[in-house]
């Protein structure tokens, strides 16, 4: 659905323009003078179409990215958002692992002083290793690639 121009702006509408065009100055599309000229005209700006004559002239996406794969999701906050990468897994990965070394080290010094030899690490790594597993297995497409 394609926005009114003649609707009024908010706050957030003029604080996204002005992000995006000190993104365009630090580009290099826009110099500093003429971001400081755009600025004033988008914290004065009154509609959406104020605001859309400000940014007429510069491109929405950066062109060096264009074209926007289909995988990808274009706006910067729904890329945010997204599920776990393959960084994160890897890190969920070394961290269990590490957490379970502690672990098995522990029960090994109990058990040796102790002579308890209940494998009670296993109520740790069991249920977060099938957690882990499940989201390596079942995770969103983006979290696959």
């Amino acid at each position: 659905m394609a926005l009114n121009p003649e609707m009024r702006a908010s706050d957030a509408d003029r604080d996204r323009v002005a992000a995006a065009l000190r993104e365009h100055c630090a580009q290099g599309r826009i110099d500093v003078e003429e971001l400081n000229e755009r600025l004033e005209g988008v914290y004065s700006a009154r509609t959406l179409g104020d605001l859309e004559k400000v940014t007429a002239d510069l491109p929405e996406e950066d062109l060096y990215e264009l074209p926007v794969p289909s995988w990808r999701q274009s706006t910067p906050a729904r890329r945010m958002g997204g599920g776990l990468s393959r960084t994160n897994m890897r890190a969920g990965w070394a961290t269990y692992a590490g957490v379970n070394v502690v672990c098995i080290v522990i029960w090994l010094l109990t058990a040796v002083s102790s002579g308890a030899w209940y494998p009670w690490w296993i109520w740790v790594a069991g249920p977060w290793g099938a957690v882990m597993l499940a989201g390596q297995a079942f995770g969103t497409r983006g979290d696959r690639r």
